[in-house]
């Protein structure tokens, strides 16, 4: 009796493993994304006056926009602890932690007490649990992404940048649910808005944390970690990485045009955007449309990079996202919600999106499978930091002392799309370079490529 026929499109186990892990990858940014930014939301519209409700509005704005920030300070700090961990115990127990983490967080921010409540000490609290947001996201992306790559290596090597977009679809995906939710709840009279409607976005965290972690249980260990985990590190990884400083740096830099427009784009622009005469639902629907044409655009870029190479593709919308920055602004100035859309999905869903698609395969394959964690997420989060995390608040105060005029806004666009440019312009392409080389099991690639 011959056995059974095997259909040649049956995906192999390690296949379907990737497919496994790039859901989990994709499940997993996008809750931990939607509780980062329903948190930037709603600094823009309410938390001003919940928890710094003795500054006059302009402070208020800034003050609410520096918690914001206090999270992206912490960023690059869970980078380092959950790569230190990540890349000596393993990159999935790492990813459940920085989802519990997160999870919890965002679910006490729901239940948090304002300042009529408990004074001084609920900008205290709301401040602490922004920081525990933002070292449980250090972690994850470095850990999501890692995962994704690392599983494509063996079965889809050629096609990494593809199998990568799945954790960079976790931002807009994000943003379409924080957006979308943020839009349900604001559609409440303003009182009942502003006394309990705001927490339930918050609240919500740990029904998607319960999702998130049920999909992460079922995933396997990354194939090339697991054949170099016993290779001993004389150091932490994270001085092994600094020892070198270079690749995290270029790293970083190659990250911060993407970040920038980021954050200007959707959190900031909602408080500016209402503050010149548009409705709140208006400018969430705004921003939900560039983040759906973001849905496809970021897959698209990736797949590009796979074929052209990482450096073509993230140049390219470096280069658009600086020319169209004093455009975008120009058609929100006019107060139409029709150009409000068309320019968030010009600058957010199409320019920024293609600088941000490759830097998950761009970023992991400068690092060495053994520091790949370490390396890859402070490299990520630097530039969160510097990109996106003081963008809105130096905008804010920019705005505040320049009389509302939308110029410094424009320039910060174009100087974070000039420093991604310019990085960009001197790195070799990566896109072709095994991840599972003996040469980078245990030791930093340099920028050019090649292993010191």
């Amino acid at each position: 009796m011959q056995p059974p026929h095997t259909s040649a499109r049956q995906p192999s186990p390690d296949h379907r493993q990737l497919r496994r892990v790039a859901l989990s990858g994709l499940l997993g940014t996008a809750v931990e994304f939607y509780d980062f930014l329903v948190y930037g939301t709603l600094a823009a519209l309410v938390f001003g006056d919940l928890f710094f409700p003795r500054a006059d509005p302009a402070v208020g704005t800034i003050a609410a926009f520096g918690t914001f920030a206090a999270g992206y300070v912490a960023r690059p700090l869970g980078g380092i602890v959950f790569g230190h961990f990540g890349d000596r115990i393993g990159r999935k127990s790492m990813m459940l932690a920085t989802m519990t983490l997160m999870g919890c967080g965002s679910f006490l921010i729901g239940v948090l007490p304002t300042y009529d409540a408990i004074g001084v000490w609920a900008p205290v609290l709301l401040v602490a649990l922004r920081v525990v947001q933002g070292l449980a996201i250090g972690g994850e992306w470095g850990g999501a992404t890692l995962m994704i790559v690392e599983h494509a290596e063996r079965t889809q090597g050629d096609r990494r940048g593809l199998w990568s977009s799945f954790t960079q679809l976790g931002a807009p995906l994000g943003s379409v649910l924080s957006a979308g939710m943020v839009t349900l709840v604001s559609a409440l009279p303003d009182d009942e808005f502003r006394s309990w409607g705001w927490r339930v976005p918050f609240l919500l965290s740990i029904v998607l944390l319960a999702v998130g972690l049920f999909v992460r249980l079922k995933i396997a260990e990354s194939p090339l970690f697991a054949q170099v985990k016993r290779e001993p590190l004389d150091k932490p990884p994270v001085f092994e990485v600094l020892r070198r400083p270079k690749p995290v740096l270029l790293a970083a830099c190659a990250g911060i045009g993407a970040f920038t427009a980021q954050s200007l784009l959707t959190g900031f622009m909602i408080s500016y955007a209402v503050d010149h005469g548009y409705s709140r639902s208006q400018v969430l629907t705004a921003v939900t449309v560039a983040s759906c044409v973001a849905l496809a655009v970021l897959p698209a870029a990736s797949a590009l990079s796979d074929r052209v190479g990482r450096r073509p593709v993230v140049l390219a919308g470096a280069i658009a996202s600086a020319a169209l920055a004093f455009p975008v602004l120009a058609l929100v100035n006019t107060g139409s919600p029709g150009l409000l859309i068309l320019a968030l999905v010009l600058g957010h869903g199409i320019a920024q999106s293609t600088m941000y698609g490759p830097l998950g395969a761009l970023i992991t394959e400068m690092f060495g499978t053994r520091v790949r964690y370490t390396g890859a997420s402070l490299g990520y989060q630097a530039a969160t930091l510097v990109g996106a995390g003081f963008s809105p608040l130096i905008a804010s105060s920019l705005l505040a002392s320049n009389g509302g005029g939308s110029t410094p806004v424009s320039l910060l666009l174009c100087g974070g799309a000039a420093i991604t440019a310019l990085t960009v312009w001197r790195m070799r392409e990566t896109n072709s370079d095994p991840l599972d080389s003996p040469a980078t099991r245990s030791t930093t690639p340099t920028p050019e490529g090649t292993p010191r």
